[in-house]
């Protein structure tokens, strides 16, 4: 027995997304401000495998910036005073 999607489409029906609509979810849903009405909207059009794969790719890039950041605080001599 198959249960229905939350949607109302057909599971295996393409949807069609942009890279930069994708990008845009996600990087607001980081900072915890989306619309109802948004979430609704991206439910039906986003693929959920490029938003996994942006949330990562996001959280990876995030991690990278925080890191590189602290190593140049701590080079530049700024902690040590």
């Amino acid at each position: 027995m198959m249960s229905a999607p939350i949607d109302g489409r057909d599971p295996a029906t393409p949807r069609k997304g942009s890279l930069l609509r994708t990008l845009g979810a996600v990087a607001w849903s980081f900072f915890g401000v989306r619309k109802s009405r948004d979430l609704e909207r991206d439910l039906k059009e986003l693929n959920p495998v490029h938003l996994v794969l942006a949330g990562v790719a996001l959280a990876a890039t995030f991690v990278v910036a925080l890191v590189l950041l602290v190593n140049w605080v701590i080079a530049s001599g700024v902690a040590s005073k």
